[in-house]
């Protein structure tokens, strides 16, 4: 390996596949070298509920984007999902020491230390402290250092998990001889991918509708301001087409993806579509409406769910730049449409940057994209924060240490 090349790996391990992608960057561009897939097993809602099973599919995945790319890679960047995580905000508040009220670094630590310093409940594992913007003298700035101020603060939206559930994604990936260099939210990694820089200065909602799972992330003043997940996603439209149809699962999935809307329904009420259409023995007849109520309804109750999550975090006045949708599920013909009259401002789906390849343009890849970016822009930030890694490092070496 080149000392100038760095190769990272991202990983997401969903309800409905696993996402496996191998980067090669040279200090100035990221190239993806390798990509791996596999249909997802043992895992649902975002936890490990079947561990050969979800080990056997997951080292599938490495093993295809490690051959793809002709290199073996030491570790990786997790994206994490689930109902098990939570949220809460911290602020603290320090007076400027020095006689000519001159913010200096130890200032800084001493606010941002303090408001990382809220206990968790026994159990709890923080995953990601995200920082909100400083304030001196109650204005906003990105950087105090070397401003003059009286008062310095600071707020941090901290995620944390079980750590159980945390451990057991951990626990998958060093079954293949691999480290997890950090855990990344979803949230953050696909908001980032689908959002601009001004959409971000703007305000805006990026809502991430996976199969098993529903993540969201609010952007403030170009930063994180609340990120959320849902236990709740595209399979349960497929549930709910199953139940209600009488079909399997499978067979519920294809009329989803062909005939599924969340708006903008079909005018003729009688109109029959065909399970298969090639006529043969078990092939039959459904109601278009019926498959577009089904669908619509719980696309409805998704986005619904989103915004009383949020609660007051949203509104149009701070989210000008409107709602972004990615995800398989954002594929739903309508949803769009269903967002915008949810949340009261503009909607659209997300598109990835420019850069990204036109095989891996499609809403199901935006996580593991920015889980992969997360992994290239974060390493010289990682070890200038020595107390996030080790705080959560050593607490899953901890756990491995004692199973």
């Amino acid at each position: 390996m080149s000392s100038s090349h760095t190769f990272i790996g991202a990983v997401e391990i969903g309800t409905s596949k696993i996402t496996v992608l191998i980067g090669e960057y040279d200090g100035r561009e990221l190239a993806i070298i390798g990509r791996g897939e596999c249909q997802s097993r043992g895992i649902i809602k975002g936890a490990v509920v079947d561990y050969k099973a979800a080990s056997e599919c997951t080292h599938s995945a490495l093993e295809q984007a490690e051959r793809e790319a002709g290199e073996r890679i030491e570790a990786v960047f997790l994206a994490q999902t689930g109902g098990h995580l939570e949220g809460f905000y911290n602020e603290a508040t320090v007076s400027v020491h020095a006689a000519d009220n001159m913010i200096v670094a130890e200032d800084i630590r001493t606010v941002c230390d303090l408001a990382r310093a809220k206990q968790l409940p026994a159990g709890r594992l923080v995953v990601h402290h995200i920082r909100r913007p400083f304030r001196v003298d109650g204005r906003l700035v990105p950087n105090p250092e070397h401003l003059v101020g009286r008062r310095l603060e600071v707020g941090y939206w901290t995620v944390h998990g079980q750590e159980n559930k945390l451990a057991d994604f951990i626990h998958v990936i060093r079954g293949f001889s691999l480290e997890v260099r950090e855990l990344v939210l979803s949230s953050l990694a696909s908001g980032h991918m689908i959002t601009t820089p001004e959409e971000r200065q703007h305000g805006v909602l990026a809502i991430d509708i996976g199969a098993g799972t529903t993540d969201f992330v609010i952007y403030h003043d170009g930063v994180p301001h609340t990120t959320g997940v849902l236990p709740v996603g595209g399979a349960h439209i497929t549930n709910d087409l199953s139940l209600g149809l009488r079909l399997t699962e499978g067979q519920a999935e294809k009329l989803k993806h062909r005939f599924g809307r969340a708006a903008g329904f079909t005018r003729d009420r009688s109109e029959k579509v065909w399970l298969d259409g090639n006529f043969a023995i078990g092939d039959r007849q459904f109601s278009r409406h019926a498959i577009e109520q089904i669908t619509a309804a719980r696309a409805l109750e998704i986005l619904e769910i989103v915004k009383k999550k949020l609660g007051g975090a949203f509104t149009p006045e701070t989210c000008s730049a409107g709602v972004v949708l990615t995800g398989g599920t954002a594929k739903l013909a309508g949803i769009a449409e269903t967002a915008a009259r949810v949340f009261g401002v503009p909607a659209h789906l997300g598109e990835p940057p420019s850069w990204v390849t036109e095989n891996l343009r499609d809403p199901g890849y935006n996580t593991a994209l920015g889980v992969l970016y997360y992994g290239v822009n974060s390493r010289s930030e990682q070890q200038g924060a020595p107390h996030r890694k080790a705080g959560f490092l050593s607490a899953v070496t901890r756990l491995f240490a004692t199973s």
